[in-house]
């Protein structure tokens, strides 16, 4: 896991997070985090996906169904099967952001602890046409 340093709460909203240092808790952690970290450096938009935190082992569940059918429809899938083995091994609360590519072909999915000061694991999801996942 990686720290991020620049966490602040943003307006009863959520938590707010710095581009930079949303990029630099990315790197490293993996094929689909290095591929967010570039849309990253593209411009894409980062949006916290759950506001409210979640209990990983919980929710790792409903994120292997979620894997299943994407893989069923043919879509590309890197890190969910990572993904879902971290949020299973130990139960924790988290926060669910995403970053979508410009063109929104991809939208990769991140998991970071409740405070979000710590990347848990990053996924990522392209449809098989291109198109924006549903």
């Amino acid at each position: 896991m990686r720290r991020l340093a620049a966490i602040q709460q943003d307006s009863g909203r959520g938590l707010a997070v710095d581009r930079h240092e949303l990029m630099r808790l990315l790197a490293g952690d993996g094929a689909a985090a290095k591929a967010a970290l570039a849309a990253l450096a593209d411009g894409a938009d980062f949006f916290v996906s759950e506001a409210s935190p979640r209990l990983s082992d919980g929710h790792a569940g409903i994120f292997a169904i979620r894997h299943q059918c994407m893989q069923r429809k043919g879509a590309e899938v890197p890190g969910w099967e990572r993904a879902v083995a971290l949020l299973r091994k130990r139960a924790q609360f988290i926060r669910i952001w995403q970053v979508e590519t410009l063109d929104r072909s991809w939208i990769y999915t991140f998991f970071l602890t409740e405070d979000g000061g710590d990347l848990i694991a990053c996924a990522g999801v392209r449809r098989p046409d291109g198109a924006p996942p549903q």
